[in-house]
């Protein structure tokens, strides 16, 4: 007869042991889905900002700390649970807020939830995948185990890949949640400050009944300039040890 710990047979271990592991996932899917089935995602649209902007400023005006708290408890759990609306909670915390406030409250928020989702990938998932992993993952690994910071940093900064893409995949890597997180709180205040500036615009445009066309406003140099100027200082590191480790094979050979 196989052992047991706990009133459980030994066989059903690895499956507990997985299930618990897994459990941090499993409840930010069952939210997300939660989420979903409510209907609240109706509301993380331009059309629902537009129609309920009065309501939201006169809400602002009379508890104001209230508001902003709610406000990044909302967009915490919309950056980790990785639900479509980023842009629109980013518009609406320049338009209920400010550029300055809505900056700081956009960057505190989308980082500690992009943390969340990061330490529930990598609680459930990492083992997984560092055994299964393929040339390039391992690659992939490596270069955030040289430059976790930059790369991260890069990652963030120039959105080549959706953010909760970016959130997941340094979890199955070496680097450390501290770097994570600073690399990801940097990395996105100049795209935060782009779309905030941009909802702290709205108000005139939302009381004309206009439509909202981002496009202009997000290709002004004084919003373009900062995420280019970053971006490339971001690559200097990655370009320097680049640079280097040719030149100690060069050496070498």
């Amino acid at each position: 007869m196989e052992s047991t710990e706990g009133g459980a047979p030994a066989a059903a271990r690895p499956l507990k042991s997985a299930l618990k592991r897994a459990a941090p996932l499993l409840a930010i899917g069952f939210a997300a889905a939660l989420f979903f089935a409510s209907g609240a995602h109706r509301y993380l649209t331009l059309a629902a900002l537009r129609e309920h902007y009065a309501a939201l400023q006169t809400f602002v005006e009379a508890h104001y700390f209230w508001a902003l708290a709610l406000y990044m408890l909302a967009y915490v759990c919309v950056a980790a649970l990785s639900l479509p609306g980023a842009t629109v909670m980013s518009l609406l915390g320049g338009f209920l807020f400010g550029s300055v406030i809505g900056t700081v409250a956009v960057v505190l928020s989308a980082s500690a939830g992009a943390s969340i989702i990061f330490i529930a990938a990598r609680t459930a998932f990492r083992d997984f995948f560092a055994a299964r992993a393929g040339g390039f993952f391992k690659k992939m690994e490596a270069g955030f185990n040289r430059n976790a910071f930059s790369y991260l940093l890069l990652l963030r900064l120039v959105p080549l890949f959706p953010f909760f893409i970016v959130n997941i995949v340094p979890a199955f890597t070496e680097i450390r949640l501290r770097t994570y997180f600073l690399a990801t709180l940097i990395g996105i205040i100049p795209g935060a400050f782009a779309f905030v500036s941009a909802g702290a615009g709205l108000g005139a445009i939302l009381a004309r009944g206009e439509e909202i066309k981002l496009t202009g406003l997000l290709l002004q140099p004084e919003i373009l300039t900062p995420i280019i100027a970053l971006s490339v200082l971001a690559l200097i590191p990655i370009i320097y040890r680049m640079a280097r480790a040719k030149r100690s094979e060069g050496s070498a050979a």
